[in-house]
């Protein structure tokens, strides 16, 4: 489902390359070209709650689909700099819509025990884009120039065609359904998403229950977002900080920018040709997809916070490795392959650890803490701040290397990756089996959760 933002990444960090040569643009206007479509992805994420609960999930994935489809095309068929722009804001709005959705939506319609690795899916998705992106980039490097990064932008909206007729066959979010007091449409899919009937008939129930306890509650009929920022619970805002958190360190940990700029990043260190270029994101690509999919396989054995520290400390160890060693090159005339070849190993370690920790348990997290009433526009909120930052980081990677250097760039990431290992001790419970309903529970006083428990 979110297929279209990977082969966006993976591609364009090869197509700029062609785009900078073919159009002429110059270092901010290639930030800018970069940067827009996650900057614009902020308008599609803080619309996708409320359309979502609107219109439903399936056809919110529908939307994402159409708007991506509509400005690959622009893209690729641009005349020149400020239709490429164009396209990418259109684009930057179908991805917007996805990244909400496509997690919510598999969080919802899966079993408490499987969750976490069918929420990490559309991450396990990403990675197998961007390195399909890598292969097509490697694949049409030898077409002149001013056809090549076409090609491989029009091939990045045929995964949206796949998304949106896949769609057909999708049912809808059962939690949906419930809150559309859709009772029999919501047990007909929990039936098919159950091992027996009696497990959907308990899911039902429970899932039922909630509704009925929100619609009850003193929130019933009030505004989704005054409760979340305006007068939220304790236990509100403590799943807000959560959310938003682990959003804003996911970018801020500059993976989307490492992955866009590393062609930059090792053409400083020495390597020059396209095609070797190209060949070390495939690398790097490869590595990513691997340890992304064993991430995913034991989310639900060793649970959130295990994978999530052992990745960020692992981002904290790649980074500074990747500091020296861009550092070491940056200041050598001679540019030795040994220490080229410690900066690839130490880019494929932080992309790994990123796809261990970081990367799918972002979306798994965020689509699981909220309650039901507050769950789309919450997590649209928690991925509006994710936007919001990438485009800030992918707008500035490198202006701010040009002042403080490429090394100085992945130290001052592995700072901020320091941060986020205390920041994930500290604030994030484990959620690992439990069902939606309970996971607010966690965020509670102890004292308030023990009241609550006695009284039931």
């Amino acid at each position: 489902m979110i297929f279209k933002l990977p082969q966006d990444i993976g591609v364009m960090s090869g197509a700029i390359l062609y785009i900078k040569d073919d159009l002429k643009i110059s270092k901010i206007q290639e930030e800018i070209l970069i940067g827009t479509l996650n900057v614009c992805s902020l308008i599609g994420s803080l619309l996708s709650g409320k359309t979502s609960d609107l219109i439903g999930r399936r056809y919110t994935i529908v939307l994402a689909a159409i708007t991506f489809f509509a400005g690959a095309l622009v893209m690729g068929l641009a005349p020149s700099y400020p239709f490429l722009i164009a396209g990418r804001v259109v684009a930057g709005i179908g991805v917007g819509y996805s990244l909400m959705i496509a997690p919510l939506y598999t969080a919802e319609i899966s079993p408490a025990m499987t969750r976490g690795f069918m929420s990490s899916l559309p991450e396990v998705f990403i990675t197998i884009g961007i390195l399909i992106g890598y292969v097509v980039n490697y694949a049409f490097s030898g077409i002149s120039n001013n056809w090549n990064w076409r090609i491989m932008l029009l091939l990045a909206a045929v995964p949206a065609v796949g998304v949106g007729l896949g769609v057909i066959v999708m049912p809808e979010s059962p939690r949906w359904l419930v809150m559309k007091k859709r009772l029999s449409e919501a047990k007909t899919v929990l039936v098919k998403t159950s091992e027996t009937e009696e497990e959907a008939e308990v899911r039902l129930g429970e899932i039922t229950r909630a509704w009925e306890l929100h619609e009850s509650s003193n929130f019933a009929g009030k505004s989704v977002w005054k409760e979340l920022l305006w007068r939220p619970t304790p236990a509100t805002r403590r799943i807000l900080i959560a959310a938003v958190g682990i959003n804003f360190f996911m970018q801020a940990s500059g993976n989307d920018a490492v992955i866009y700029y590393l062609p930059a990043v090792f053409d400083a260190a020495g390597i020059k040709k396209k095609k070797q270029l190209f060949g070390i994101n495939v690398i790097m690509g490869t590595a990513k997809a691997t340890f992304v999919m064993i991430s995913a396989l034991f989310l639900d054995k060793y649970g959130r916070r295990p994978l999530l520290l052992l990745g960020t400390v692992g981002m904290v160890v790649s980074l500074s490795t990747l500091g020296l060693g861009s550092m070491f090159l940056e200041h050598s005339a001679h540019k030795p392959n040994w220490a080229i070849v410690v900066s690839v190993i130490a880019v494929c370690a932080d992309v790994s650890f990123f796809s261990i920790g970081l990367g799918p348990i972002t979306w798994v997290y965020s689509s699981e803490i909220f309650p039901m009433r507050l769950r789309a526009q919450g997590t649209s909120l928690a991925v509006s701040v994710n936007r919001l930052v990438s485009g800030v980081v992918s707008m500035t990677f490198l202006t701010i290397s040009t002042k403080i250097s490429f090394g100085g760039m992945f130290f001052m990431l592995a700072g901020i990756m320091m941060v986020a290992t205390v920041f994930f001790f500290f604030i994030m419970p484990e959620t690992k089996g439990k069902n939606l309903e309970d996971i607010g529970k966690l965020f509670e006083d102890k004292k308030t959760s023990d009241e609550g428990e006695e009284m039931s």
